[in-house]
């Protein structure tokens, strides 16, 4: 019997979650047992080697600017006639499409769709092709159980077509005591200062960090010594940079860029917060939950799957500076509070979000969709 042969559909391969969920499979996946194959609209950063390193090809086939874009679907075509997977596995809005289009035009075998997004600003044109992609299908994967009501629901797909896969979380690998400490003097934090911090894209329409930094600004008489340490970069850097100096906390705030390795950053953390205006999951969370951090965050889509509300963190409403504000204070003021909530969280993490289980679900999920076939 040979190897099971994975085509993965994505958009972009650069740094986020979904690239990350991808590069996990390249790493842990039975390589005996199966073969995998990458093609994006395009691949940038340093992503892209690593899963050449793991012997894992990234193709990039360019912008695909509408879904009727056919000379795209042509290429992704090509790829399969090389290829000949078993399953194509889409992800990501033009992922999909490109998947289950191509996938069905040129038979591969078995088609996943896999959504990985909170579709709440969602266009009723973008529900209804995912609608077709759904029904082009023979799995959809649900990254959340929000994630999967919106599949149920609006796309009208029911078990057992329809999967619940939570994304998974490598644990990490922490730093020790001294690079820590030479990280914090780096970035200007001392001893006895409260960090607030938080990781992701600086595109404040979806993650909302002017919320985080007006929020540092209700607290600044409060808790003296609080730092938001930012970690991440995006369009809306400098516009977030106004912000800070017009509510007068640029000393409270460190923007520290985009890091390929965050894990000596959460390191730095008293508190991880986390105000997105929409959710699909949230692996920041996660990654938080794993450094034993108490999680502020806002109760929208999946991540109210992930932190349960008063017991591995705190939820609020989003658009709420206020809200943010009053929950890291509670924590400041409780430490015994927030150790708690910190180790609830871990314990959930390793639980529920590890990568070890995510892997096995893909495994089995992959394996009976092939029995399937040869049956």
């Amino acid at each position: 019997m040979g190897k099971i042969r994975i085509l993965h559909c994505l958009e972009t391969i650069g740094s986020g979650g979904v690239e990350q969920l991808r590069f996990n499979l390249a790493k842990y996946l039975d390589r005996d047992r199966f073969e995998q194959k990458i093609v994006c609209t395009w691949a940038v950063g340093v992503l892209p080697e690593k899963f050449e390193a793991l012997g894992v090809p990234v193709i990039s086939i360019g912008n695909m600017t509408s879904p009727v874009h056919f000379s795209q679907y042509r290429k992704v075509g090509e790829i399969i006639r090389g290829f000949r997977p078993h399953i194509i596995h889409g992800a990501v809005f033009e992922g999909v499409i490109l998947g289950t289009v191509a996938g069905r035009l040129w038979r591969v075998p078995a088609i996943i769709m896999e959504e990985t997004a909170d579709p709440a600003d969602r266009t009723w044109k973008g529900n209804m092709l995912m609608r077709a992609c759904a029904l082009l299908s023979n799995k959809v994967i649900a990254v959340s159980g929000a994630v999967g009501d919106y599949v149920r629901n609006d796309l009208h797909t029911r078990e057992p077509k329809l999967v619940v896969i939570p994304n998974g979380v490598d644990l990490p690998v922490k730093p020790g005591p001294a690079v820590t400490d030479a990280l914090m003097a780096s970035l200007g934090i001392l001893p006895g200062d409260f960090v607030v911090g938080s990781v992701g894209r600086l595109f404040d329409g979806h993650k909302k960090f002017s919320d985080l930094i007006r929020a540092v600004a209700l607290l600044k008489e409060r808790i003296p010594r609080l730092k938001l340490l930012i970690v991440g970069d995006g369009q809306d850097r400098g516009a977030l940079l106004t912000l800070s100096e017009n509510l007068n906390v640029t000393s409270r705030v460190i923007f520290a860029g985009y890091q390929g390795d965050t894990a000596p950053y959460y390191a730095c953390m008293d508190v991880f917060a986390l105000a997105s205006q929409r959710e699909a999951f949230g692996i920041v969370l996660v990654e938080a939950m794993f450094f034993g951090l108490p999680v502020v965050a806002t109760a929208v889509g999946g991540i109210r799957n992930v932190v349960v509300d008063g017991q591995t963190g705190l939820l609020v409403a989003k658009n709420d500076p206020a809200a943010i504000a009053e929950a890291i204070h509670s924590v400041y003021m409780d430490p015994g509070r927030g150790e708690a909530l910190g180790r609830a969280g871990y314990q959930r993490a390793e639980a529920e979000f590890g990568i070890a289980r995510y892997v096995q679900r893909i495994t089995d999920l992959y394996t009976a969709l092939e029995k399937k076939r040869r049956s």
